[in-house]
């Protein structure tokens, strides 16, 4: 393939599987938008909420390192995207039939979405990793980000209309996670398109040699940064947990502001994904940095405004994390390993994920926001820190060896 005619093509496969990606956030964010709402109202615990979000990161992530290294390992990229987004999207709809009678039946279903994003987001992740040396790292994810959060945006917005169809509020859930189906199975006629009119997207990208894995110190450096970030990052359902505990908005408006915090994520994915072809891994230490305010804002203030602006915060962290996070290892791995790198570093993102899910779920379950928002805080800025240091390492070119 001639370079001019492999950037073209790198193009247009990248906004396929945007689209693609966009139809699956539509599903499987619409559905997490009310997840907490949901689980409250049939009778789960404000720290069984948290443990099951957290949980369900773990796995969502830890997962990870299996299905990339057999993502690597096979090559069968599509296979595993297929199997995966299947078992991601389907378990949604599934949960319009839970009540309260077998509320253990949407744990695990809530768990087994996490599981199926396990499965297909390592083969995604190099996918898209395929087009970075035509488009550039940082615009590469950042333009997949910036469709996924579209998908994101219309999908809480969805939700919110068919919540209001129905009076009794049980059945309105249920009623959403159903009509979500819908679109479930438009994502996986889109990715079967996909499939055939793109079989060989590696070639795109020309070959590279595939060292193994002694402990590059700039890799260890990042997986490090990365722990503390995931370990203070609060997720949205004790978010949404916290808004209606404090009736500071209408609890009809969750999903609308979940909605916002999406929107947010996608521009700031653009935003700091052309920012890092600029001037690398120091886009992100200042988006994680104004991200660490988020939570002060949401769980300290009293007003609505204000705990808005901290949900705003939070979806500029979430864009940085969707986009500039994987840019990294697409600019320091070579594309034969990167399925596998991705699959570590989702992983250590998870294990680190969860268990500050614990502690902040706990920490919130005691009444004890400030010791909760300062832990937050804390985890945030040492991981900017730690980023720092990761970029002064950078200013190495050789390729890290995973």
């Amino acid at each position: 393939m001639d370079p001019k005619n492999r950037k073209k093509q790198a193009v247009f496969f990248l906004l396929f599987l945007g689209v693609v990606a966009l139809f699956s956030d539509f599903v499987h964010e619409g559905g997490r938008s009310i997840y907490g709402n949901y689980l409250d109202l049939i009778g789960v615990s404000a720290f069984l909420i948290s443990f099951i979000a957290g949980l369900g990161e773990f796995l969502g992530q830890a997962l990870r390192v299996v299905t990339g290294y057999i993502a690597d390992q096979t090559k069968k990229y599509w296979t595993m995207m297929f199997i995966g987004y299947a078992i991601n999207l389907l378990s949604i709809p599934f949960l319009a039939f839970v009540d309260a009678s077998i509320l253990q039946v949407a744990l695990v279903l809530i768990l087994l979405e996490r599981v199926g994003k396990a499965i297909r987001a390592p083969a995604k992740s190099a996918l898209v990793s395929f087009t970075t040396s035509q488009l550039g790292a940082g615009k590469a994810f950042a333009v997949q980000e910036l469709l996924d959060q579209f998908g994101a945006f219309l999908g809480p917005i969805f939700v919110y209309f068919i919540l209001g169809l129905k009076a009794e509020a049980l059945s309105g859930y249920q009623l959403a996670f159903g009509a979500l189906g819908i679109f479930a199975v438009v994502t996986l006629v889109l990715l079967l398109v996909a499939r055939f009119k793109y079989p060989h997207p590696d070639q795109m990208e020309t070959a590279s040699v595939s060292p193994k894995f002694r402990g590059d110190l700039r890799f260890l450096l990042y997986m490090a940064a990365i722990v503390f970030i995931a370990m203070g990052f609060i997720d949205f359902p004790l978010i949404s947990l916290h808004f209606e505990r404090s009736a500071t908005v209408p609890v009809l408006m969750i999903p609308l502001l979940y909605s916002l915090a999406m929107g947010v994520d996608a521009v700031s994915a653009i935003v700091f994904g052309a920012w890092f072809d600029k001037i690398g891994v120091r886009s992100l230490m200042v988006a994680i940095g104004l991200a660490a305010l988020f939570a002060p804002l949401v769980f300290w203030f009293g007003e609505g405004w204000v705990q808005i602006l901290g949900l705003v915060l939070w979806g500029v962290g979430m864009g940085a994390q969707e986009s500039v996070l994987k840019s990294v290892i697409a600019t320091i791995v070579p594309k034969e390993r990167r399925a596998t790198a991705y699959g570590i570093f989702y992983a250590v993102f998870g294990l680190f994920w969860f268990l500050g899910s614990l502690i902040v779920g706990w920490l919130y379950e005691q009444g004890l926001l400030t010791g909760m928002v300062v832990f937050s805080v804390i985890m945030e800025l040492a991981g900017v820190f730690l980023l720092g240091l990761f970029w002064k390492r950078m200013s190495r070119k050789e390729p890290v060896q995973v």
